[in-house]
């Protein structure tokens, strides 16, 4: 698909200084293993964009870029300052996933440049709807305090639907926290080898941070396409409308 193609289907909203995207899934954002990339068609067609984030090439969903270097640089700073509200949605084949959890489990780069737990599976400790590990079992020179909070939005006989808040961005980290706690996310063709899916089931749902040159905040919400909620002729969640409606912020 051309650039323009793509940015006539997948574009969320568009303005002097930035341009969001609900990207598909099967792209890649920018530089991931030499894959044509967003920035890359973008460029092909003379568009020069400068990524503020990126998602794995596997998730679908928002993505933002900035359409010059001043307005890049402030909106990196809120990424890097942990000022920005990212909302994620997954759906995963675990049925006994708790309303609300806290994932606090520092990630290290392993084996093959793998991104893991920096710690055993073994001396992940849970106490009540938290998952976290003492200081000495840690492992590695190179640990990355990382935070994901999540909370259960719907759930059926054999899925459970999951809204989930990253609060450090860290790359993988919401599928390897979810994968090491129990919940791998369905799908995954790192964590999950159940089969069955055509797709990795996560999405970036809604993204909120400051717009200064609107003098407002921004407020994003890509909806996940009618692919997220099925594998095959399998329906995944009951009602994707309403839960896309009960889920979704009230935009100001």
């Amino acid at each position: 698909m051309r650039w323009s193609q793509l940015v006539e289907r997948y574009r969320v909203e568009e303005d002097e200084a930035i341009l969001a995207l609900n990207k598909p899934v099967g792209i890649s954002v920018t530089g991931e293993r030499h894959d044509t990339d967003l920035v890359e068609l973008a460029e092909a067609e003379g568009v020069k964009l400068y990524p503020v984030h990126r998602i794995d090439k596997v998730t679908s969903g928002l993505v933002l870029f900035a359409k010059d270097l001043a307005a890049h640089g402030g909106l990196t700073r809120q990424f890097n300052k942990r000022t920005v509200d990212k909302r994620y949605l997954l759906i995963t084949a675990a049925t006994d996933v708790p309303d609300t959890g806290v994932i606090e489990l520092p990630l290290s780069v392993g084996r093959k440049n793998r991104v893991r737990i920096a710690a055993p599976r073994e001396a992940i400790r849970r106490d009540g709807d938290r998952w976290e590990v003492d200081e000495a079992d840690l492992i590695g020179d190179k640990r990355y305090p990382s935070r994901t909070e999540f909370r259960t939005v719907a759930r059926t006989d054999h899925h459970t639907a999951v809204l989930v808040r990253p609060i450090t961005g860290r790359r993988h980290q919401i599928r390897v926290h979810m994968a090491w706690i129990g919940y791998p996310i369905a799908g995954d063709p790192l964590f999950d080898r159940s089969g069955g899916y055509d797709r990795t089931h996560l999405h970036s749902f809604t993204l909120r941070m400051r717009a200064q040159w609107r003098g407002s905040d921004l407020d994003l919400v890509a909806d996940p396409g009618a692919d997220f909620f099925t594998a095959g002729a399998r329906s995944l969640v009951d009602d994707p409308a309403t839960l896309l409606e009960r889920i979704r912020p009230i935009q100001t």
